[in-house]
């Protein structure tokens, strides 16, 4: 893999230290799918558990625990699913929603980035990542109608509602495309927490 200038240097970029910190957030994100399956949410508990497979597709693609996601990307996917679990009240739930659905669009975008070919510039890197969530939202109305229609579940609760959690998602894919651009493309570049001798997937 092509390797940038490390422009922080520092234990956190390490790539044992990042892969550390790294693993016991997908260890979390595991608890925090047994804990909904214990409490009957099946729906979050699938969804807990997709992020955390799709954060560890580097490390099994490379057969190699070290190769992980910048630690920094699962705290921030991470934290919407703990407020989730941890929230009372139906608006928290609501935008904890769209805060992980960025959060899993930022993964895709960074893995896009860290370990493949694919190289995007400014403008495309937060479009991709605006567009992905606001596609990963649909995804997540249609799983919603599905646990409605067949579990008797209530997520969907108008029309009117849906539209705005669209709205709320975009916005939320906005900051993350944001985030993804400012953070990890120019303060903390990825690739000097990988291990060396890398190719790109």
């Amino acid at each position: 893999m092509a390797r940038r200038t490390d422009r922080l240097g520092g234990v956190l970029e390490d790539e044992r230290v990042n892969a550390g910190l790294a693993w016991l957030l997908v260890g979390f994100l595991l608890v925090v799918v047994v804990e909904n399956l214990l409490d009957g949410d099946v729906l979050w508990a699938g969804f807990a558990a997709f992020v955390a497979v799709v954060t560890v597709v580097p490390s099994a693609a490379y057969r190699d625990g070290d190769v992980m996601l910048p630690w920094e990307v699962l705290v921030l996917a991470a934290l919407p699913i703990l407020a989730k679990s941890l929230a009372t009240w139906v608006y928290s739930l609501r935008v904890t929603t769209y805060l992980s659905v960025a959060a899993l669009a930022l993964i895709v975008a960074v893995e896009l980035h860290a370990f493949t070919t694919v190289r995007m510039t400014h403008w495309f890197a937060i479009l991709f990542v605006v567009v992905a969530t606001t596609a990963t939202a649909g995804i997540w109305a249609v799983v919603q109608w599905l646990s409605d229609g067949f579990l008797g579940t209530a997520f969907i609760r108008s029309e009117y509602l849906l539209m705005w959690d669209f709205v709320y998602a975009t916005l939320a894919g906005v900051v993350a495309g944001v985030v993804f651009e400012l953070y990890f493309r120019r303060v903390a570049p990825v690739e000097p927490r990988l291990p060396e001798g890398r190719h790109e997937l």
